[in-house]
């Protein structure tokens, strides 16, 4: 009930702006995605890898629905799932990229559940987490590009 009363208040209050600019709902996903970038960042600079990466996920998940609501006009799909997001909007990426989101996809599942935490929490070396948390944030920046 309260999710289609949500859904039905920013259906109502995120109109397409009629200039041709960023609609809202394009404005909230990245002004949410940039937020989760900066604490992202933070999370790294102290050393919390597990917990950047979790949220390096959402950087890209709010990205792409930014990208979704910008091309469409309309709510994003309810999926935490980046490729399924890519391809809901539109966006065409190479093979290696799919096989990066995927396992981006990963990140959200494994700081979620106690019997994968663990692994996860092992497997964020500083030399892992920089790694993916850079390429996190060129696909980001690549996608914003499109908007």
């Amino acid at each position: 009930m309260i999710f289609k009363a949500f859904d039905f208040i920013f259906r109502k209050s995120w109109a397409t702006n009629e200039t041709g600019g960023m609609n809202q709902q394009t404005e909230y996903w990245i002004k949410s995605a940039n937020h989760d970038l900066d604490v992202a960042e933070t999370l790294f600079q102290g050393g919390k890898f597990d917990w950047c990466l979790f949220l390096g996920h959402l950087v890209l998940e709010k990205t792409l629905k930014a990208c979704y609501t910008q091309k469409t006009g309309s709510l994003p799909p309810r999926t935490h799932d980046l490729v399924r997001l890519a391809n809901s909007a539109g966006i065409h990426f190479d093979d290696e990229t799919l096989e990066f989101l995927d396992a981006v996809n990963t990140f959200n599942v494994s700081t979620r559940y106690p019997d994968e935490k663990l692994q996860f929490y092992k497997m964020c070396t500083p030399e892992f987490t920089s790694e993916n948390f850079s390429r996190i944030k060129e696909i980001q920046t690549w996608l914003l590009k499109m908007i």
